[in-house]
């Protein structure tokens, strides 16, 4: 099914591609270390929506600073997801599953939410089509093991359905609080990325 959708979606990919090199000069791909499936560490591969400006001591400006406008509209539109298809193909990650998260956030975990990582990451999920960045860290990770739990071929279609209408209307790209979403540090303790 990546395959395929891989191939349908080529001509956008690459209207994307051409897109984000004039827009970010050059800048086209992001590429971040993420835990797939038993917390094996694997690469993702989006397309970049932010730019990589730091303040003074060398720490990257908040998201909503380096949110470019060519990035709002990818990210609205969700073709920022598009390159993830190559993790498909790969075995890292699956159309279904709860997204990937940082590395740095392994280690915050409580028993529950560490189930998350027992089946792979997907491009889409469970928590992406309730809510995805507009929902709380809790709530994100309860629908995550939730579909651990119930996971089965007509809960994905069912979630592939549901992404296309939320994509459609492009719900809950942000949080309340945050041009993306506030960073976990740890069961009810999370801020904003900064």
């Amino acid at each position: 099914m990546a395959l395929s959708i891989l191939t349908l979606a080529s001509p956008i990919i690459v209207l994307v591609i051409l897109f984000l090199g004039i827009a970010n000069r050059g800048s086209i791909f992001f590429i971040q270390k993420r835990p797939g499936q038993k917390g094996k560490i694997f690469k993702i591969l989006k397309f970049k929506t932010m730019n990589d400006k730091k303040d003074a001591e060398g720490n990257l400006l908040p998201d909503e600073i380096r949110l470019t406008s060519a990035g709002k509209f990818v990210r609205k539109t969700s073709l920022d997801e598009l390159p993830q298809l190559l993790n498909v193909l790969k075995g890292e990650m699956s159309l279904i599953g709860p997204r990937p998260l940082l590395v740095s956030y392994l280690p915050l975990y409580n028993e529950t939410q560490k189930r998350r990582h027992e089946v792979r990451p997907g491009i889409t999920g469970w928590a992406q089509v309730n809510g995805r960045n507009a929902i709380s860290w809790d709530k994100k990770f309860e629908y995550d093991v939730w579909y651990v739990d119930h996971l089965s071929f007509f809960i994905d279609l069912k979630i592939l359905a549901m992404t296309v209408s939320k994509v459609i209307k492009s719900d809950g790209i942000s949080s309340d609080t945050s041009a993306t979403m506030e960073l976990f540090t740890g069961t009810g303790n999370s801020k904003l990325c900064d």
